[in-house]
């Protein structure tokens, strides 16, 4: 499913499903667990995006690229897309590609680069919310252990949750090495889920996750983000309810 078509599943009463997640979590307490992804999910991850490309033009003296920024990657993660927003003619973005995937590649997935990454609208407010329910909160990731470091210290600029701490109900569930299949592990991670506890929700930004979770916590409401995906054409589950962020209020009208 493309992106756009994504973003026009999300239903006018979406804030209301998100408010009826956190009254169930309230209603179980400890026993309650809920699920986030991170990329895309809880963070907005172009301004990490950007920098990495910003980086590359200051290393290959490419002034286009020198001066990205976030709004330059609005349509995905297609570097191509973002180098052409960047004024970038297209036969010298073929001609660079293959570089600046592969200076991309090396920090893209580190902590020093991670912790560049900024809270999608509202995503501070709920997981503090969700907590104070006595909820687990789940931060289930794709990323790999030796971003743990840069991943909590981002959390906690960011304002949400974090672990480690005194809180044993925080959990970040990350793979082992960046080697590992991010769909293999997460339904893997799913069996982790369900011992401890009664899974409420779940919240995924890739359609393949959210299906995934839809079908192993059919009792679950499962969150889809309707931010960016890996641009995989996977159609979602019925019963799976897309949101363009986790703002309770529409503040839109304030100055």
């Amino acid at each position: 499913m493309a992106f756009e078509d994504l973003k026009q599943r999300v239903r006018p009463d979406w804030r209301d499903t998100l408010r009826s997640i956190l009254e169930k979590a309230r209603s179980l307490g400890p026993q309650a667990v809920l699920a986030f992804d991170l990329d895309s999910t809880l963070f907005d991850n172009r301004p990490r995006q950007a920098r990495i490309l910003r980086e590359y033009g200051d290393a290959r003296s490419l002034s286009l690229l020198s001066v990205c920024e976030p709004r330059h990657w609005d349509t995905g993660w297609d570097m191509r897309a973002a180098m052409r927003a960047c004024g970038m003619e297209d036969a010298e973005v073929e001609r660079r590609y293959a570089d600046a995937r592969a200076f991309w590649q090396e920090r893209f997935f580190t902590s020093a680069y991670c912790v560049s990454d900024e809270a999608i609208e509202g995503a501070a407010a709920f997981t503090q919310a969700v907590a104070t329910t006595g909820a687990q909160v789940v931060y289930l990731t794709g990323r790999h252990e030796a971003m743990r470091e840069g991943t909590i210290a981002c959390l906690a600029r960011c304002g949400m949750v974090t672990p480690p701490g005194s809180d044993a109900r925080v959990h970040l569930v990350m793979k082992p090495t960046l080697a590992e299949n991010d769909d293999a592990f997460k339904r893997e991670a799913h069996l982790r889920l369900g011992r401890m506890g009664t899974v409420v929700a779940a919240f995924d930004n890739e359609p393949t996750h959210a299906n995934d979770y839809r079908h192993r916590f059919p009792e679950a409401t499962v969150i889809h983000l309707a931010t960016d995906h890996s641009g995989r054409a996977v159609e979602l589950k019925d019963g799976i309810v897309s949101v363009p962020h986790f703002a309770l209020e529409d503040v839109t009208h304030r100055a």
